[in-house]
């Protein structure tokens, strides 16, 4: 049996994007390179690894695979950590996860950070949530990730972020330089499972209030269109606000609350020098 590297990170690629034309993307080879890789992986172990389905998915016996490939490719990260380190070197590919707000509201700022100042590390970015970032930092699946409110431990600060009233410029409040909570308890609530419902949930209890949602709505685009629509109010956190269309007011809203945005490398283990110095790098923007 002959399984190499390239095998394994093409395959691995596919799982993770849910594709072969995004895998390619990912790793910058063609779609045909990439379908070579993890069909020559598949003739080496003698069984089909991937549903080839829309998404891909893993069979059975990809499944069984994947941690003994994530492994063997983290240890070659770690190698090539050992050999940046003792050379002084700030190069190489960083994963890099975070939520889907944070991604939009924030890291493209990030990225033109580290692209100015670390024209040598690449940086790519997975999107998923809260949960998932989590898993992916500790599957090795991420190099570094930016948690939300994350249990003390290393990592650096990027953002305090404040929690805004989303409403329609002609509503009454509209105009208001700071929205109270319990201004808005005659207007439809709609809230995001995905997104800020538990803090938003406590923001309401410290105003002595319980969240009764008029909807519930999972994706933050759908939310927003529905304020749009005069379906009802939401509370967004301030990351949100490059989503925001001209048509809507994102204000400040009292009782006070934030989370706190934080990148951080996987937990328990060494970071990449390249994480380390992408983070260094970030202090202050």
């Amino acid at each position: 049996m002959s399984v190499n590297l390239p095998q394994l990170r093409a395959f691995l690629a596919v799982v993770d994007t849910g594709g072969f034309s995004a895998a390619a993307d990912e790793l910058g080879m063609s779609q045909s390179a990439v379908s070579h890789a993890v069909a020559s992986l598949e003739r080496e172990l003698a069984a089909p690894l991937l549903i080839r389905s829309n998404p891909a998915r893993a069979t059975v016996l990809g499944e069984r695979v994947l941690p003994y490939a994530r492994t063997a490719l983290s240890a070659v990260r770690s190698l090539e950590a050992v050999a940046a380190d003792a050379t002084g070197a700030l190069t190489g590919t960083v994963r890099l996860a975070a939520t889907p707000t944070v991604c939009r509201g924030l890291v493209p700022r990030l990225l033109r950070h580290w692209r100015a100042g670390q024209p040598r590390v690449t940086v790519r970015v997975f999107e998923g949530d809260s949960a998932e970032v989590a898993e992916w930092l500790e599957n090795g699946t991420a190099d570094a990730g930016i948690l939300i409110d994350p249990p003390p431990g290393p990592g650096v600060q990027l953002a305090l972020d404040g929690y805004r009233a989303l409403l329609p410029r002609d509503h009454p409040l509209a105009g208001e330089a700071v929205v109270d909570v319990r201004d808005l308890v005659d207007d439809p609530y709609l809230v995001s499972p995905g997104g800020c419902e538990a803090r938003v949930r406590e923001l309401h209890r410290l105003a002595g209030l319980r969240v009764t949602p008029a909807h519930r709505v999972r994706d933050l685009a759908t939310l927003i269109s529905m304020v749009q629509a005069g379906m009802g109010v939401t509370v967004l956190s301030e990351v949100s606000r490059p989503l925001v269309p001209s048509d809507l007011v994102l204000l400040p809203v009292v009782p006070r609350a934030a989370r706190r945005l934080v990148l951080s490398g996987p937990r328990g283990r060494g970071w990449h020098p390249a994480v380390r110095g992408l983070a260094e790098a970030a202090v202050g923007v």
